[in-house]
C-alpha cells in the first residue's frame, strides 16, 4: 500500500528543475487561454483513428503512488503527447521550464510502457502558439527500458522526500488530534464560534460567522479547523485576509498554540515587492545574485525550511539569504509543503492564484478562512475588472518603438471610433455603459498584446516599464472579455477629446468565485459585519448549503450610549445646514466627557468644511484630520495622537483607513461621531450598478446603497468598545437612522437613544 500520493507535476518540479530562476519579462498565457489551447490541440486530434485524451495514468515505486493525466496518446502512432501553450518565441524559454516539460513527458510514458506493456514510445512536446494557433512539435524516440530507469531515478530522488512528508503528516495529524485550547477558557461567544467553525469542517459546508470584536475570532476559527484537519484528512489550511494586521493576528494566535515548536508548518506569504531583496532588478541570473543557481540551492532551503515549521516573513527571509536564494520564492516553493498559510485573500479568489492552482494540481482538501470577510465583495470586483486609458495609449504611440507604430495606430484608430459612435447618441453625458463589447477595438488590443509580445521577446534586454504595463493591461482587458457577461459591465467614460476611460467592470463576483468556493472542502468567512447573509450568499456565489450564524456579542448594551440625532440630514444639498450642528453635537459630547474621539463623514470635502468650522468655533479643542494621500508614517502619526491619558477629536472619512481594522482600546478611543449614512454617492456608474443587481437578484438600491453604506457605519462605530472592559458613546447623525429598514442593519446588542 502506498504511504504517499504525489502528482507527475509536483514530483517532476521538484527532481527536474536546475539553473537559474528566470522571471524576466516571459508572456505566458492565462489559466484560462492554457485550458482553452489544450482544448484546441484536442480537438484537433479528434480525427485520429484511436486517439485517447486526457488519459490518466498512475503507478507505484516502494510506496510511492505517482499519478498524472497525459495530454493525449496516439495509439496507431505509438506517441504520448505534452501539451504547452506560450506565447511569443520558444527560444526564449527558460532552460529550466523546458527540462521539466520533457520530465513530465518522460513520466507519463513510462507509466504508458508499464500500464500497456509497450517496449518502446514516441515522446513528444507540442508547443501551441496561444496568439497565433501554431504548433511545435519536438519528438524523441524512447525504450521502455530506458523511461523505466528514468521513473525509477526520479522517483528515488523524491523518495525521502516522501517519506518524510509522510512521517511529518502523521506527527502533525497526531499532534492535531490532542491539540487543546491555549487558554484556561474560551471568551463569551468564542465557544460557539469555535463549534460552529468545526461543524461546518466536519460537514464540508460554508458558513458566514458574524462575531463581534473582542471574542478572539482569530483563535476562535483557527484552533476548531486545526482540530478538525485530521479528522477530515484536510492537506492544508489557508488563513486568509484583506491586510497585513490580519495576518499579524493570524500569526500570534497559532504562535499560542506553540506551534513554532510543534510539528505544524507555518508559512506567511507576503506579496513580491515587499519580499525582493533587489527592487528593480529583473528576475533572473544575469542580474539578480538570489536568482543565479535557484534551483541548484533551493533543495537545501526547502530541507532546512521545512525543519524549521515557523517560517513568517523575517524566519523565512533568514532561511533564504542563508542559502542565497530569493525569499520571495523560496515562499512561493514552501506553498507546495506548508500545513498552514497565512496570506491574501488574492491566494485563492484571484484569476492567478497560487493556492488554488497548487489545490486543483495536487488534488488538495483544503479548509479556507476569510478575516474580515465584508471586503471580499469589492476586492473580488477588482480582481476581476480592468480598464484602459486612451490617453496613455496616445503617449505611448508618440514613445514606441517604429515596430509598434502600426498596431498602436489600429488600436488608437478603433477607439476614436468607438468614442465618436458613442457619443452621437447621447451628446450631452460623459459616462456610457455600453450594450455590448466594441469587438473592434478588442480584436485591435488582442492584435497589439501579440505585437508588443513578439518586441519584448526579440529585445529581451531593453527595459521599457511602460510598454510591459500596457501589455498586461491589453492581455487583462482581453482575458476578461473572453468571459463577458451579465456579470460585469462594459463602461466608456469620455472625459475631453483623446482622453477617455474604458472599462470591463465586474458586478457581480460570484460568477468567478463560486468555483473557488466548490473547491475547497470547507470555507469560513468571517467578520463584525456579515449581515444581511443573502447580500453575501448572491455576491460571492455562495454554495446554496451554506450556513449563517450571529455570534452573540460579549459586550452589554451599557457600555456603549448609542445618540441619534435624527434632526440633521447630511444629503448631498444640506451639507451646508448641517455643518453648524455638527459642529455643536462634536463639542457638546466632548465637553460632556472629555477625551478621544473619532468623527467620520462621508468625504474629504464634507470632511473639510465641518473641520474648519469646527476650529473656528472651538479652537480650545484638540483636533487633527485624516488628509488626501496619506502615505503610512503619516497614517502612523494620526493614529498616534490617540495616546493613552489624552483629549481631541480625530477627523477621518468613513470607508477610510481609519473606520476598520485600527484597535484603540481603553481611553485611547471613548467615543464616535458618524456623520453620514455611509451611501456610496450617486452617479452614474452606481446607477448602472444598481439596474444590474435589480436584473439579477431584485434589489438593485439595497445591494449598491444601503447595504455597503450600513456596513461601512457599523465597521467604523465598532472602532470603540474593542473588549469588555472598554466604555463609550457612538453619536449617529441623519434623520434616515430613524429609518426601520436602516436600523435593521445595526448590530443587536445596540441600545439607540
Amino acid at each position: 500500500m502506498s504511504r504517499y500520493r504525489v502528482a507527475v507535476r509536483t514530483l517532476c518540479d521538484f527532481t527536474a528543475r536546475e539553473g537559474d530562476l528566470d522571471h524576466r519579462f516571459t508572456p505566458s498565457p492565462s489559466a484560462q487561454a492554457g485550458i482553452e489551447g489544450h482544448a484546441l490541440v484536442a480537438k484537433r486530434r479528434e480525427n485520429i483513428a484511436g486517439y485517447e485524451a486526457e488519459l490518466p495514468l498512475s503507478g507505484e515505486y516502494q510506496g510511492l503512488h505517482v499519478s498524472g493525466r497525459a495530454d493525449g496518446f496516439d495509439v496507431a502512432a505509438n506517441c504520448v503527447e505534452e501539451v504547452k501553450t506560450h506565447r511569443g518565441s520558444l527560444t526564449r524559454m527558460a532552460d529550466n521550464q523546458r527540462s521539466l516539460h520533457w520530465a513530465q513527458v518522460k513520466m507519463y510514458g513510462a507509466l504508458l510502457c508499464a500500464e500497456r506493456d509497450l517496449p518502446h514510445i514516441t515522446l513528444a512536446l507540442v508547443y501551441l502558439n496561444i496568439d497565433s494557433g501554431q504548433e511545435t512539435r519536438l519528438t524523441l524516440e524512447a525504450s521502455n527500458e530506458e523511461l523505466t530507469a528514468f521513473f525509477v531515478d526520479q522517483c528515488q530522488r523524491f523518495l525521502a522526500w516522501a517519506e518524510q512528508e509522510a512521517a511529518h503528516r502523521e506527527r502533525r495529524d497526531g499532534w492535531l488530534t490532542t491539540l487543546t485550547f491555549p487558554h484556561a477558557d474560551f471568551r463569551p461567544g468564542q465557544r460557539a464560534l469555535a463549534e460552529d467553525v468545526f461543524k461546518a469542517a466536519s460537514t464540508g459546508r460554508c458558513l458566514l460567522a458574524q462575531a463581534p470584536t473582542g471574542i478572539g475570532k482569530t483563535l476562535g476559527t483557527l484552533f476548531p479547523m486545526l482540530s478538525a484537519m485530521p479528522r477530515q484528512r484536510l492537506d492544508r489550511i489557508a488563513f486568509l485576509t484583506m491586510k497585513t494586521p490580519g495576518r499579524r493576528l493570524a500569526l500570534d494566535a497559532l504562535a499560542s498554540l506553540d506551534a513554532p515548536t510543534q510539528p505544524l508548518r507555518v508559512l506567511e506569504l507576503v506579496a513580491r515587492e515587499k519580499a525582493c531583496e533587489y527592487p528593480g532588478t529583473a528576475c533572473q541570473g544575469d542580474t539578480c545574485p538570489l536568482a543565479r543557481g535557484f534551483y541548484d540551492r533551493l533543495s537545501a532551503a526547502r530541507q532546512v525550511a521545512v525543519e524549521k515549521s515557523w517560517l513568517d516573513r523575517e524566519a523565512l527571509r533568514e532561511v533564504a539569504l542563508a542559502h542565497h536564494v530569493c525569499p520571495y520564492y523560496l515562499g512561493q516553493e514552501l506553498a507546495r509543503w506548508a500545513d498552514v498559510v497565512v496570506g491574501d485573500v488574492n491566494h485563492w479568489f484571484d484569476s492567478h492564484a497560487l493556492l488554488h492552482g497548487l489545490a486543483q494540481a495536487n488534488d488538495w482538501r483544503v479548509g479556507l478562512l476569510v478575516d474580515e470577510a465584508h471586503n471580499l465583495v469589492e476586492r473580488a470586483r477588482g480582481m476581476y475588472s480592468a480598464a484602459l486609458t486612451q490617453q496613455r495609449l496616445s503617449y505611448l504611440r508618440r514613445q514606441s518603438p517604429p515596430a509598434l507604430a502600426k498596431p498602436l495606430a489600429r488600436v488608437g484608430r478603433q477607439w476614436q471610433a468607438l468614442n465618436k459612435e458613442t457619443a452621437e447618441h447621447a451628446p450631452e453625458r460623459r459616462y456610457h455603459v455600453l450594450e455590448a463589447l466594441p469587438t473592434k477595438l478588442v480584436g485591435a488590443l488582442h492584435a497589439l498584446a501579440g505585437a508588443i509580445t513578439d518586441y519584448l521577446v526579440e529585445h529581451p534586454d531593453e527595459v521599457n516599464q511602460a510598454l510591459q504595463e500596457l501589455l498586461f493591461e491589453a492581455l487583462a482587458f482581453c482575458r476578461l472579455a473572453e468571459s463577458f457577461g451579465d456579470h460585469s459591465l462594459c463602461d466608456l467614460e469620455i472625459q475631453g477629446k483623446g482622453r477617455a476611460v474604458l472599462g470591463l467592470r465586474n458586478v457581480i463576483p460570484a460568477d468567478f468565485l463560486a468555483p473557488r468556493f466548490e473547491r475547497a472542502h470547507c470555507a469560513v468567512l468571517f467578520s463584525a459585519t456579515l449581515t444581511p447573509f443573502h447580500y453575501y450568499r448572491n455576491l460571492l456565489g455562495l454554495p446554496e448549503q451554506s450556513v449563517w450564524r450571529e455570534v452573540d456579542s460579549p459586550f452589554v448594551a451599557c457600555q456603549l450610549e448609542v445618540q441619534l440625532r435624527t434632526d440633521i440630514s447630511t444629503r448631498y444639498h444640506h451639507r451646508v445646514a448641517s455643518v453648524t450642528p455638527i459642529v455643536a453635537t462634536l463639542a457638546a459630547q466632548y465637553r460632556r466627557t472629555p477625551g478621544h474621539y473619532l468623527a467620520f463623514l462621508s468625504s474629504f470635502a464634507y470632511l473639510e468644511q465641518v473641520m474648519r468650522a469646527f476650529e473656528l468655533a472651538h479652537p480650545e479643542i484638540p483636533a487633527w484630520a485624516q488628509t488626501r494621500s496619506m502615505q503610512e508614517p503619516e497614517r502612523d502619526a494620526f493614529l498616534a495622537r490617540f495616546a493613552p491619558g489624552g483629549k481631541g477629536i480625530g477627523f477621518a472619512v468613513l470607508g477610510g483607513a481609519f473606520a476598520e481594522g485600527i484597535d484603540l482600546p481603553g481611553d485611547r478611543l471613548i467615543g464616535a461621531f458618524v456623520a453620514t449614512l455611509g451611501l456610496p454617492p450617486f452617479n452614474d456608474f452606481n446607477e448602472a450598478l444598481k439596474a444590474r443587481l435589480q436584473a439579477r437578484f431584485g434589489q438593485g438600491d439595497d445591494y449598491t446603497y444601503h447595504i455597503p453604506g450600513m456596513i461601512k457605519v457599523v465597521q467604523a462605530a465598532g472602532r470603540v468598545i474593542r473588549s469588555p472592559e472598554d466604555e463609550g458613546v457612538v453619536v449617529l447623525m441623519d434623520d434616515r437612522f430613524a429609518q426601520n429598514k436602516v436600523r435593521a442593519l445595526l448590530p443587536r446588542w445596540w441600545q439607540l437613544s
